[in-house]
């Protein structure tokens, strides 16, 4: 048996909370004895031992309340009460020894039987009760069974006693052997248990190390994502700047060498703008900040959005930009969808020189494809399989114009990756000199579809470059970076255009207060305004002085987080991130006032 039992408070505790099952066979025992031997015995005899024995049991019973009470003692008052329990145990056996002394040689043999098995099986409860206290347990069974054996063997009046102590001893030696196999079992069980704790204490340190972990990383993924975001807002600001200052310069130089210049700024500078979005979609994929939530999605909304923010740049180049299945519905996250167009549609435009771009929603084998198909310069057979590889950069067979040499390579396998995010097969198919078809296959939403039909591109505007003339134009600029704003008042009115610019919304309310006399052609105005306001509320408190026209805006963001998109649509102004290049900046000027110059 385990000698340090004695000393673990985890057998304790164990021992009084099987003590409700053992005061119930203590009494148990009690009433047999009496109802078998009362007829038999003395009354003063068996009611003297009856009382001894009641006494006994309300002892324990005490014992046990003051441990139910006071569950949760510690460590060195569960030790100081291991000695009262042990008086109380051999006690109890001393009160079985003297029932054999008492009662043997009273009544039939059946009442000895009787009187032999309840004594021994009060031994075979201690063997469960006592293992894990082997001392107790032998000081029990020996006060129980030794004078037991002496009294049978010692009994010459009854046939075959001395065979009758013998099997008693043999039982007596059985049991000590049940006791420390079973003992041993219940150490074991018990180091194991202490075991587990220790294990379930550790590994409950080691999840909230890991959970700590966890946090710090995905605080660190947001951080990151975060640091990219601002440092690409902070950054597109001087970069917006510099190129409408280089563009004012060229307005009022004519001088080639400085023309030269300063394209080869406003080309470094959409370089980096295209970087920076690049960058921060890598990051924020690879960061798993990107969460994939499948909606119906109406192509008609989404389109009207990619409408909205390239059919400028379309104009400009003399490009068809053209949709069609509107009225069809996908299942998909929208968000990532219309990421991916963006950065098809972008590309599709900028490598095509003449002819158009279609963006087409059409059912197939019970899906829809989406598909971007240009007219541009096309990619050979042995670099498809390379496109959506980072930093992979297609090699023309001609010579590339500036504006379509830049990136890092970055915007294809960002929309590769969106695809395997929402678990979308993306296809291309290609012919050098004739153009790209890109298709996206999604499932298909709710709504009833219809069969579409097929349009061509054609339709192509001759293409032209746009030489913008602001004269007799009003317009209204609204930027709080006065390095931004100069700029753009520079600029314009190199144009020929008159300007008024404001760079608060107060500022611009205070203005309208006042009663202007000329209503203005354009409202450009900054998406973030000092004092919480935005470019909405500038718009707002504009378009109410003029409620019966409607007057053409621009808003100017340098977030690259999108979310603006919505607004656009239903406060009717079109968007543009910074840094706005000038050609981007005059493109989108001439589409909203619609001229064309010379």
């Amino acid at each position: 048996m385990d000698t340090d039992a004695d000393d673990n408070v985890d057998h304790l505790r164990a021992l009084y909370q099987q003590t409700p099952a053992t005061l119930t066979g203590n009494a148990i025992g009690l009433l047999l004895i009496s109802i078998a031997f009362a007829p038999l015995a003395p009354g003063s005899v068996w009611l003297g031992w009856l009382a001894v024995g009641v006494l006994l049991w309300l002892l324990r019973l005490a014992h046990y309340l003051r441990y139910r009470t006071q569950h949760d003692a510690d460590d060195k008052t569960l030790r100081g009460w291991r000695s009262s329990w042990r008086a109380l145990v051999l006690a109890q056996g001393t009160l079985l020894a003297s029932a054999v002394w008492l009662f043997w040689g009273l009544g039939s043999a059946y009442h000895l039987l009787s009187l032999l098995l309840i004594v021994y099986t009060y031994c075979l409860g201690s063997v469960q009760l006592l293992a894990s206290q082997p001392r107790v347990f032998l000081g029990f069974i020996g006060i129980v069974l030794t004078p037991t054996i002496v009294r049978v063997a010692s009994d010459a009046s009854q046939p075959y006693h001395l065979q009758l102590a013998v099997i008693l001893t043999l039982l007596f030696c059985i049991t000590v052997l049940m006791a420390r196999t079973y003992g041993s079992a219940l150490g074991q069980a018990l180091r194991l248990k202490r075991r587990t704790d220790e294990l379930a204490v550790r590994l409950r340190v080691e999840h909230a190390a890991a959970d700590a972990a966890r946090q710090a990383a995905e605080a660190a993924s947001r951080a990151k994502t975060q640091f990219f975001a601002a440092a690409s807002h902070d950054l597109r600001q001087p970069l917006h700047a510099m190129g409408l200052f280089a563009e004012a310069l060229r307005q009022r130089s004519r001088d080639p060498e400085v023309s030269s210049l300063v394209n080869s700024i406003n080309e470094s500078v959409d370089a980096l703008e295209g970087l920076f979005g690049e960058l921060l979609d890598i990051t924020r994929i690879d960061t798993g900040a990107v969460d994939v939530n499948p909606e119906p999605v109406r192509m008609k909304e989404m389109f009207a959005r990619l409408r909205l923010h390239f059919e400028p740049t379309a104009f400009e180049k003399g490009l068809a930009l053209s949709f069609h299945g509107e009225h069809r519905v996908a299942m998909a996250d929208p968000m990532l969808v219309e990421r991916i167009l963006r950065n098809l549609v972008s590309n599709a435009i900028r490598y095509s020189d003449d002819g158009g771009v279609l963006v087409a929603c059409r059912p197939r084998n019970g899906r829809l494809i989406l598909q971007v198909v240009d007219s541009g310069i096309g990619i050979s057979e042995a670099a498809l399989p390379k496109i959506f590889d980072e930093f992979y950069q297609v090699q023309s067979n001609r010579p590339l114009e500036p504006h379509q040499r830049k990136g890092l390579g970055l915007g294809l396998a960002i929309v590769k990756r969106l695809a395997a995010l929402m678990e979308a097969t993306l296809t291309v198919r290609s012919r050098p000199g004739h153009g790209t078809v890109f298709t996206l296959e999604l499932p298909t939403g709710r709504l009833p579809r219809s069969a579409i039909g097929e349009s061509p591109l054609g339709g192509a505007r001759a293409k032209s470059a746009i030489g913008l003339t602001l004269e007799n134009r009003s317009i209204v600029v609204v930027e709080d970076e006065a390095a931004v704003r100069d700029g753009l008042v520079v600029l314009l009115q190199a144009w020929g255009a008159d300007v008024v610019s404001f760079d608060t919304v107060a500022a611009v309310e205070d203005w309208v207060a006042a009663g202007p006399s000329r209503r203005p052609d354009l409202l450009l105005v900054d998406y973030r305004l000092p004092q919480g306001r935005t470019g909405i509320d500038a718009l707002k408190a504009l378009r109410a002085q003029w409620p019966g026209e409607k007057l053409p805006a621009i808003v100017i963001t340098g977030s690259s987080l999108g979310g603006h998109e919505d607004e656009a649509l239903s406060q009717d102004f079109h968007l543009l991130i910074k840094p706005v290049l000038p050609n981007k900046l005059r493109a989108m000027i001439a589409f909203k006032l619609g001229v064309r110059g010379a």
